[in-house]
Protein backbone atom coordinates (compact mmCIF):
# COMPACT_ATOMS: atom_id res chain seq x y z
CA UNK A 1 0.00 0.00 0.00
CA UNK A 2 1.59 3.32 -0.63
CA UNK A 3 1.92 5.95 2.01
CA UNK A 4 0.08 9.18 1.08
CA UNK A 5 1.55 10.73 4.36
CA UNK A 6 3.44 13.87 3.60
CA UNK A 7 7.05 14.59 4.40
CA UNK A 8 7.50 17.94 3.18
CA UNK A 9 5.12 20.84 3.47
CA UNK A 10 5.19 24.55 2.26
CA UNK A 11 3.16 27.56 2.50
CA UNK A 12 2.46 29.96 -0.72
CA UNK A 13 -0.22 32.82 -1.32
CA UNK A 14 -1.35 34.84 -4.04
CA UNK A 15 -3.96 37.47 -5.70
CA UNK A 16 -5.21 37.45 -9.08
CA UNK A 17 -7.57 39.85 -11.23
CA UNK A 18 -9.53 39.05 -14.32
CA UNK A 19 -12.88 40.09 -15.55
CA UNK A 20 -13.90 36.24 -15.39
CA UNK A 21 -14.01 35.05 -11.97
CA UNK A 22 -12.01 31.61 -12.59
CA UNK A 23 -9.37 33.52 -14.84
CA UNK A 24 -9.13 35.48 -11.48
CA UNK A 25 -8.81 32.16 -9.69
CA UNK A 26 -5.87 30.68 -11.98
CA UNK A 27 -3.74 33.90 -11.53
CA UNK A 28 -4.00 33.85 -8.19
CA UNK A 29 -2.78 30.54 -8.35
CA UNK A 30 0.06 31.62 -10.63
CA UNK A 31 0.98 33.95 -8.49
CA UNK A 32 1.32 31.53 -6.15
CA UNK A 33 3.02 29.55 -8.19
CA UNK A 34 1.19 25.96 -8.15
CA UNK A 35 -1.26 26.59 -11.11
CA UNK A 36 0.87 23.84 -12.61
CA UNK A 37 -0.54 21.55 -10.14
CA UNK A 38 -4.28 19.15 -9.91
CA UNK A 39 -4.71 20.32 -6.47
CA UNK A 40 -7.08 18.03 -3.80
CA UNK A 41 -8.12 20.16 -0.83
CA UNK A 42 -7.66 18.04 2.00
CA UNK A 43 -8.32 18.76 5.85
CA UNK A 44 -6.26 20.40 8.68
CA UNK A 45 -3.70 18.11 10.43
CA UNK A 46 0.10 18.50 9.93
CA UNK A 47 1.80 15.35 10.05
CA UNK A 48 4.65 14.06 12.59
CA UNK A 49 8.04 14.66 11.42
CA UNK A 50 7.00 16.58 8.66
CA UNK A 51 9.50 19.08 7.36
CA UNK A 52 8.41 22.96 6.07
CA UNK A 53 10.53 23.77 3.40
CA UNK A 54 10.50 27.19 1.60
CA UNK A 55 8.42 28.27 -1.03
CA UNK A 56 11.36 28.09 -3.60
CA UNK A 57 12.16 24.56 -2.91
CA UNK A 58 8.92 23.40 -2.88
CA UNK A 59 7.90 24.72 -6.41
CA UNK A 60 10.62 23.95 -7.68
CA UNK A 61 9.53 19.90 -6.42
CA UNK A 62 6.20 20.12 -8.25
CA UNK A 63 5.28 18.77 -11.97
CA UNK A 64 3.06 19.69 -14.09
CA UNK A 65 0.07 17.72 -13.75
CA UNK A 66 0.92 16.62 -9.97
CA UNK A 67 -1.78 15.58 -7.95
CA UNK A 68 -0.74 17.96 -4.99
CA UNK A 69 -2.50 18.17 -1.61
CA UNK A 70 -3.18 21.23 0.10
CA UNK A 71 -5.26 23.07 2.54
CA UNK A 72 -6.05 26.18 1.16
CA UNK A 73 -8.23 29.44 2.27
CA UNK A 74 -9.53 31.99 -0.82
CA UNK A 75 -12.01 34.94 -0.95
CA UNK A 76 -12.66 37.10 -3.60
CA UNK A 77 -14.80 39.66 -4.83
CA UNK A 78 -15.76 41.81 -7.98
CA UNK A 79 -16.98 44.83 -5.23
CA UNK A 80 -14.52 47.87 -5.69
CA UNK A 81 -12.23 48.53 -3.08
CA UNK A 82 -13.16 45.70 -0.77
CA UNK A 83 -11.06 44.55 1.12
CA UNK A 84 -10.42 40.75 1.27
CA UNK A 85 -8.26 38.42 2.58
CA UNK A 86 -7.36 34.67 3.18
CA UNK A 87 -5.15 33.03 5.77
CA UNK A 88 -3.62 29.48 6.37
CA UNK A 89 -2.36 28.96 10.02
CA UNK A 90 -0.57 26.39 11.90
CA UNK A 91 -0.05 25.17 15.28
CA UNK A 92 2.35 21.95 15.83
CA UNK A 93 3.33 20.89 19.11
CA UNK A 94 7.17 21.45 19.92
CA UNK A 95 7.51 18.08 20.04
CA UNK A 96 7.69 16.86 16.39
CA UNK A 97 6.64 13.56 16.69
CA UNK A 98 2.73 14.62 17.41
CA UNK A 99 0.40 15.85 14.92
CA UNK A 100 -0.45 19.74 14.44
CA UNK A 101 -3.17 21.37 13.12
CA UNK A 102 -3.77 23.54 10.16
CA UNK A 103 -6.10 26.15 9.84
CA UNK A 104 -7.93 28.22 6.86
CA UNK A 105 -9.37 31.54 7.50
CA UNK A 106 -10.92 33.90 4.79
CA UNK A 107 -12.55 37.29 5.19
CA UNK A 108 -13.79 40.49 4.23
CA UNK A 109 -12.81 43.84 5.78
CA UNK A 110 -9.51 41.91 7.19
CA UNK A 111 -6.00 43.53 6.98
CA UNK A 112 -3.39 40.62 6.32
CA UNK A 113 -1.96 40.94 10.05
CA UNK A 114 -5.45 40.30 11.34
CA UNK A 115 -6.45 37.30 9.33
CA UNK A 116 -3.11 35.97 10.01
CA UNK A 117 -3.10 35.97 13.75
CA UNK A 118 -6.71 34.94 13.81
CA UNK A 119 -5.72 31.91 11.47
CA UNK A 120 -2.91 30.97 14.09
CA UNK A 121 -5.25 31.49 16.92
CA UNK A 122 -8.04 29.27 15.51
CA UNK A 123 -5.09 26.57 14.66
CA UNK A 124 -3.47 26.65 18.24
CA UNK A 125 -7.10 26.31 19.47
CA UNK A 126 -8.02 23.16 17.69
CA UNK A 127 -5.18 21.68 18.18
CA UNK A 128 -5.77 22.09 22.23
CA UNK A 129 -9.33 21.06 22.10
CA UNK A 130 -7.95 17.60 20.61
CA UNK A 131 -5.45 17.29 23.60
CA UNK A 132 -8.17 18.16 25.89
CA UNK A 133 -7.07 21.26 26.89
CA UNK A 134 -8.75 24.65 27.10
CA UNK A 135 -6.49 27.40 25.50
CA UNK A 136 -7.68 30.85 25.39
CA UNK A 137 -5.50 32.92 22.76
CA UNK A 138 -5.31 36.18 24.37
CA UNK A 139 -3.67 34.89 27.55
CA UNK A 140 -1.59 31.62 26.54
CA UNK A 141 0.30 33.31 23.66
CA UNK A 142 3.71 34.66 25.09
CA UNK A 143 5.00 37.26 22.79
CA UNK A 144 8.54 37.04 24.06
CA UNK A 145 9.18 33.67 23.06
CA UNK A 146 6.42 33.61 20.11
CA UNK A 147 5.03 30.17 21.51
CA UNK A 148 1.59 29.42 23.10
CA UNK A 149 2.03 28.06 26.60
CA UNK A 150 -1.22 25.98 28.19
CA UNK A 151 -2.63 24.80 31.17
CA UNK A 152 -0.90 21.95 31.61
CA UNK A 153 2.56 23.24 30.26
CA UNK A 154 2.45 22.15 26.56
CA UNK A 155 3.99 24.35 24.15
CA UNK A 156 2.79 24.81 20.75
CA UNK A 157 4.90 26.52 17.71
CA UNK A 158 2.73 28.77 15.83
CA UNK A 159 3.58 30.26 11.90
CA UNK A 160 0.67 32.09 9.39
CA UNK A 161 0.51 33.06 5.76
CA UNK A 162 -1.97 35.36 4.52
CA UNK A 163 -2.67 37.47 1.35
CA UNK A 164 -5.13 40.55 1.16
CA UNK A 165 -6.15 42.66 -1.47
CA UNK A 166 -8.83 45.62 -1.86
CA UNK A 167 -11.53 44.56 -4.76
CA UNK A 168 -9.84 46.40 -7.90
CA UNK A 169 -11.11 49.72 -9.07
CA UNK A 170 -13.09 48.51 -12.13
CA UNK A 171 -14.94 45.95 -10.51
CA UNK A 172 -12.59 43.19 -11.99
CA UNK A 173 -12.97 40.22 -10.10
CA UNK A 174 -10.03 39.83 -7.22
CA UNK A 175 -9.04 36.73 -5.66
CA UNK A 176 -7.18 36.15 -2.68
CA UNK A 177 -5.18 32.64 -1.41
CA UNK A 178 -3.02 31.62 1.21
CA UNK A 179 -2.14 27.52 0.75
CA UNK A 180 -0.56 25.22 2.85
CA UNK A 181 1.21 22.85 0.10
CA UNK A 182 1.85 19.15 1.01
CA UNK A 183 4.52 17.29 -0.45
CA UNK A 184 4.97 13.07 -0.43
CA UNK A 185 8.30 13.20 -1.49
Amino acid sequence: MYNLTPKRMFFTKGVGYHRNKLQSFELALRDAGIEKCNLVSVSSIYPPDCKIISKEKGINMLTPGQITFVVIAKECTNEPNRLISAAIGLAQPKDKKQYGYISEHHAFGETVRKSSDFAEDLAATMLASTLGIELDPNTAWDERKKIYITEKNRQFISRSTAQSAQGHKDGLWTTVLAVAVMLLQ
